[in-house]
């Protein structure tokens, strides 16, 4: 070949020879690819990580305090209303509560301190270790220093390679990947459900404490503008007259719609990356992805549903090619 030059493959140390342009190539034994414009990036800082670090630490903070605000809030300000319906109705809320609680923050710890995603441990670097299409589409992560398989990503917050990465989620201090992705999904819900819980309550407990409205308006007279002027004016006279109470079951009812309306937005784009068979960060780069097609197996596959699962939704003819593909894309 004229103008080319040889190197040497990590994968398995064998000599490589290839055009001298050539800044990506894959290895012809052990399959392993080789970016030489990865050379060029710089290493983080201490600094760099520990200012990612001491930010995701504070937004788990405040995550953890919100939650426990909340609920503390709600208990003080929802029950009083809520066990004078009956004492029956304030157990079974209380019950409802504790419930609510416990999964929640247990999802949480789960999404929050479990690894993502352990990337595997291979041999390589020698060619009597390394055999043929033994490193097949697998990097080499400059910031780890070892090979890094198909769809595993390098988080430079946490430092380490996650295999399946979807994205680093600071609110829960760590990546979402192959290891924890069900339990930030599974948090995503619970959170979902505990504020529309949060806000039926809340509202009810403040229709009950609000102070009478005075309106003194003929209607048959009276133009619609100044009608609503009137009960505006009413409104905020009456907030004006609320016990401490009120204002935190106001305070509630707001943070919890607002929560909802954004985790709700976040919970539709995780599940229709799920449904196409992708992740977020896959679905920029377009790197270390894996056809395995757009649909519902996709997210049957991904909570774990039995094989049985497959055949009354797909079919078993469906079922059984699905498996077959999906399993030699793997490989």
């Amino acid at each position: 070949m004229i103008g080319s030059h040889e190197t040497t493959c990590w994968g398995c140390g064998l000599r490589i020879l290839l055009s001298s342009t050539s800044s990506i190539f894959k290895c012809g034994w052990c399959g392993a690819i080789t970016n030489r414009n990865q050379s060029r990036r710089k290493p983080d800082s201490k600094w760099f990580h520990g200012w990612r670090r001491l930010r995701d630490r504070f937004f788990v903070l405040v995550v953890v305090l919100f939650m426990l605000i909340v609920i503390s809030a709600g208990v003080w300000a929802v029950y009083p209303t809520v066990f004078l319906i009956s004492y029956f109705c304030g157990v079974f809320h209380c019950s409802i509560t504790a419930i609510l609680s416990i999964i929640t923050f247990s999802s949480f710890f789960l999404a929050a301190f479990r690894h993502a995603g352990r990337s595997a441990n291979v041999e390589w670097g020698r060619y009597p270790i390394v055999g043929q299409g033994g490193l097949e589409n697998y990097t080499f992560c400059l910031y780890c220093r070892k090979p890094k398989c198909p769809r595993t990503h390098h988080c430079r917050s946490c430092r380490t390679c996650v295999f399946d990465m979807d994205h680093h989620c600071p609110f829960i201090g760590n990546c979402v990947g192959a290891a924890n992705h069900r339990s930030f999904i599974a948090f995503l819900v619970l959170i979902i459900i505990s504020c529309t819980y949060v806000a039926i309550l809340t509202t009810y407990a403040a229709y009950h404490i609000w102070p009478p409205l005075e309106i003194s308006v003929r209607y048959n007279h009276q133009h619609a503008v100044t009608v609503l002027k009137v009960v505006v004016t009413a409104l905020a006279r009456s907030v004006l007259l609320l016990p401490p109470r009120g204002f935190v079951l106001l305070y509630l009812a707001f943070a919890s719609l607002s929560v909802e309306i954004g985790i709700f937005v976040l919970l539709w784009q995780q599940l229709c990356l799920i449904y196409e068979g992708n992740t977020y960060i896959n679905s920029l780069s377009f790197e270390n992805n894996i056809d395995v097609g757009r649909g519902c197996h996709n997210l049957l596959r991904f909570f774990g549903c039995p094989y049985l699962a497959f055949r009354i939704l797909l079919g078993s003819a469906n079922a059984i090619k699905f498996q077959q593909r999906l399993s030699s894309k793997l490989l």
